[in-house]
């Protein structure tokens, strides 16, 4: 059983080439704070509440990277389950403190789950 803690994040897409206008428009237009940093793929993030918003480019196509990210609590044996179930586990760039994988559900949409490693 996978053990959910809390949505962690979502990402967005953005069209190629407007990552810039994304900036802008959530920062000052609706105030977010920015989280500063070298993220996976070029992405911007920012808090919004208790959860980040990832916003990223990405070229129109019927796949996309869009996701929202689950925080559970027991990532190892939630992999090893989805596994035995033949659901196809993928991986992705590696974030500090977070260990991670995501899988595609049965319409193509891409999850995120993510534990944080105990420092």
């Amino acid at each position: 059983m996978i053990h959910f803690k809390r949505l962690d994040h979502i990402l967005i897409s953005v069209p190629e080439g407007k990552l810039q206008e994304a900036q802008t428009f959530y920062s000052q237009v609706l105030g977010l704070t920015e989280i500063t940093g070298g993220h996976p793929h070029n992405a911007i993030w920012f808090d919004i509440a208790d959860i980040q918003l990832h916003i990223r480019e990405e070229p129109t196509g019927p796949v996309s990277a869009r996701h929202p990210a689950f925080e559970i609590t027991n990532l190892t044996e939630a992999r090893r389950e989805l596994e035995q179930k033949g659901v196809p586990i993928s991986y992705s760039s590696d974030i500090d403190g977070r260990q991670r994988f995501f899988i595609r559900d049965p319409f193509d949409n891409r999850i995120e789950f993510l534990e944080y490693k105990v420092q």
